[in-house]
């Protein structure tokens, strides 16, 4: 019996795939649940295992190639002695697809790819370390190189211990600060903490040429054509931000970031305001359960994408902090999960970063609003005694969906945001 391996959808908007590599080889043993091949959706690169055990005889879509959802892009052979075969009839025939089978064999059972908690694999496979969650998230803090290590796991995984060893120390509270539930993707080697944001201009611009976009850009560029559908309008408000401001400086050491305070202020000024976090559904408003806010990040080969801090009304500004940091590692190096870059239900653009002054962002498709956020500068302003002083503010603009959102509900929001932000931020910290 010959199983065919399909290109999966691993997000609501993906058409198509991009193999990154090859986990397996022709001719090697697959087991059920086991990872087969790196797949490089819109935002994320993602393991993708079998539902089934065989033999890989042929692989029909090399690494670095592309295929639509739904394509065969492998061969897995019921038997070792089978694998002769599919090779013969792959050659012999055309290429397989979905709906089609092999008129000299058995009916092919089609196979979906699913993505699921990675299996024990060998260290070292095509190149690419195979490591579990707890080791990857540890390579990272402790600056260790995974595709030098040798794993003492199961099958020679690499495990947290081999990393703590490699970094000359055993440390029980890092790793047990280390979220299990993180699936590793393809990753390269452990890189430096966030560094501050750059403008995405790479050095290796081809001058005078045509460069294709990449996955991600391709699905930007379908998000931002599909965001002209929609009939929007914009609000811009100034706030002044002395006491926020006073707020971030104390909280800095702390490892408080302006985001998570942004993001806090945000979620919870949404709850007074429903209709600003719901979407527009052919039936009527979806008013979410949660708040959930996505924050767009640059990313350094081009294209942008969401990290999504989900609940956060609820979470304290510390724990929202830490979230954050580790989304933004994880997100540069393509190793969010499909619901941590598409579930948000209201967005924060911050320009303000960069010294922009203000702008005007893209409603994001399946959203209601997002919040372009400028940049905080002293200004002279007449206070509320008469005198002059010196302020600082910032303009925010919110771009919002009419079919769902009108000028009261846009403006109703942004006033209850500025109130929080100028009299009462230190709420947020509690």
């Amino acid at each position: 019996m010959i199983h065919e391996v399909f290109m999966p959808a691993l997000s609501s908007t993906m058409t198509e795939g991009k193999i990154v590599s090859w986990v397996k080889s022709p001719g090697d043993k697959v087991e059920k649940g086991e990872t087969v091949v790196v797949v490089e959706s819109d935002k994320a690169d993602m393991d993708v295992e079998s539902f089934y055990e065989g033999y890989l005889a042929v692989i029909t879509v090399p690494a670095g190639e592309s295929a639509p959802v739904g394509a065969a892009i492998a061969l897995l052979a019921e038997t070792e002695a089978d694998i002769e075969s599919v090779k013969q009839q792959a050659a012999q025939a055309t290429p397989v697809s979905p709906t089609a089978t092999a008129p000299t064999a058995p009916a092919p059972v089609a196979v979906a790819a699913a993505i699921a908690a990675p299996p024990e694999t060998p260290s070292q496979r095509n190149g690419r370390s195979i490591a579990s969650p707890r080791a990857r998230k540890l390579a990272k803090e402790l600056k260790v190189d995974l595709t030098i290590l040798r794993g003492s796991g199961p099958h020679g995984r690499i495990v947290a211990e081999d990393v703590e060893a490699a970094a000359g120390k055993v440390s029980t509270s890092v790793a047990a600060t280390v979220a299990p539930t993180i699936a590793p993707v393809m990753a390269p080697p452990a890189t430096p903490a966030a560094k501050p944001p750059a403008p995405p201009v790479a050095a290796t611009v081809p001058l005078g040429q045509i460069a294709p976009f990449n996955t991600l850009q391709n699905a930007v560029n379908r998000n931002m054509m599909a965001s002209l559908q929609v009939p929007v309008f914009r609000v811009a408000y100034t706030i002044t931000t002395d006491e926020l401001d006073k707020l971030s400086k104390q909280l800095k050491s702390k490892g408080v970031t302006m985001t998570a305070l942004l993001a806090k202020a945000v979620a919870v000024t949404l709850k007074k305001h429903p209709v600003v976090n719901g979407s527009y559904t052919d039936q009527g408003i979806q008013y979410h359960s949660a708040i959930n806010i996505a924050v767009a990040v640059a990313m350094d080969d081009g294209g942008l994408i969401t990290p999504v801090l989900q609940n956060a009304d609820e979470m304290d500004i510390y724990s929202l902090s830490r979230t954050w940091k580790d989304l933004v590692e994880r997100s540069r190096v393509k190793q969010l999960q499909p619901q941590e870059y598409n579930s948000g239900t209201f967005t924060l653009s911050n320009l303000g970063m960069f010294g922009v002054d203000s702008f005007d962002a893209i409603l994001p498709p399946g959203q209601g609003s997002i919040l372009a956020i400028g940049a905080s500068r002293p200004q002279v302003i007449a206070t509320d005694n008469g005198m002059m002083g010196v302020r600082r503010q910032m303009k925010v603009t919110i771009t919002c969906d009419h079919r769902i959102i009108y000028g009261a509900d846009a403006a109703g929001f942004l006033k209850d945001l500025a109130k929080l932000i100028e009299t009462n931020p230190q709420s947020l910290t509690m």
